[in-house]
């Protein structure tokens, strides 16, 4: 099973004796809302993964449904902790700075300390860990694939429940994403107060 290319990062370091995280973030591109971080150890099991984790790959690529079938299998299998940086800390420092932060509370999160992180790309290093950072890593890493579900469907959950808070906006439906509807609800009601003010949508004088 080591030649199964959705292990092919893990398998070696495994076979040193490392404990490896795979991490990977959602809401990045968001205009409202949290970045979200989710950090996950898996098992150095590679049939076990190969059998209970088959289906799981990028994100982008599951409907919901599929999605939160995986996420609830992942809790089963692996090690997971989440990190989430909220809008006013994001208008602040600036995303990239944000998501690294996200990224640092979720390997806080973790009930052990990894050795090795392989992280979904991100344009700087994730502080002084020993770390891959893999262009398209969701689609090369099973422990970064996990992590972007588990990212993506806590970030979903926590954008419905601000649907409920702050109602007109459409939150549950696009996530706090740039759609039409979004843009069309800002022009209505203005930001809320989870809209990330420094992003370029936000700053037209006309949605003030």
């Amino acid at each position: 099973m080591a030649g199964w290319a959705f292990l092919d990062y893990e398998c070696p370091l495994w076979q040193a004796g490392q404990v490896v995280a795979g991490l990977d973030e959602a809401g990045r591109g968001a205009w409202a809302g949290p970045v979200v971080a989710a950090a996950v150890i898996l098992p150095p099991e590679p049939d076990r993964l190969h059998r209970e984790l088959a289906g799981v790959r990028d994100s982008k690529r599951l409907s919901p449904r599929r999605r939160e079938a995986l996420y609830e299998r992942i809790l089963e299998v692996a090690r997971v902790g989440v990190g989430e940086i909220g809008p006013h800390i994001i208008d602040r420092v600036g995303i990239v700075p944000a998501t690294l932060q996200a990224m640092e509370a979720a390997l806080k999160a973790l009930p052990i300390t990894p050795d090795t992180l392989l992280i979904d790309y991100i344009p700087r290093p994730l502080g002084n860990w020993p770390q891959q950072r893999l262009v398209r890593g969701e689609q090369a890493s099973l422990s970064i694939a996990a992590a972007s579900i588990v990212a993506k469907v806590y970030r979903d959950e926590l954008m419905v429940r601000l649907e409920q808070q702050y109602p007109g906006y459409g939150f549950a439906r696009h996530k706090g994403y740039g759609t039409s509807q979004h843009r069309q609800a800002l022009e209505t009601l203005g930001p809320s107060p989870v809209h990330r003010l420094s992003w370029a949508p936000l700053r037209q004088p006309r949605l003030f």
